[in-house]
């Protein structure tokens, strides 16, 4: 136990239901949200609040409030270019602070396939 709040990384804790729709996604999608959470878990901010808010993220990731009157409540992780998303809220405890994901989605696009040739 520290003395004052804690800082990144911090802990990311998964309802169940968003933890099992984790396990059913196709490993190339699971990768993208391991890379969504390393974002989420090591930034000092997890609501990457401020005017330049995705400046640090990669590509394809946003970050925005679920209601713009509640800039601390939850927030959406957009991921995939927009083809999945993560909703979260940060409990910014003095003790344990961490993320807690309530919601995972994804939309199941696959690539598209080259056209058959033709012989």
């Amino acid at each position: 136990m520290t003395d004052g709040f804690m800082g990144p990384p911090w802990q990311m804790d998964w309802r169940l239901s968003a933890l099992a729709y984790l396990e059913a996604l196709p490993a190339e999608v699971r990768d993208l949200v391991y890379a969504v959470r390393s974002e989420l878990i090591t930034v000092k901010d997890p609501y990457f609040r401020g005017i330049d808010a995705d400046e640090g993220l990669p590509d394809g990731i946003k970050v925005r409030p679920a209601r713009c009157t509640e800039p601390k409540g939850r927030h959406i992780c957009y991921f995939g270019h927009g083809n999945g998303w993560l909703k979260f809220v940060f409990v910014p405890r003095v003790e344990d602070p961490q993320i807690v994901v309530e919601e995972l989605f994804w939309l199941g696009t696959e690539p598209a396939e080259a056209p058959p040739t033709e012989e």
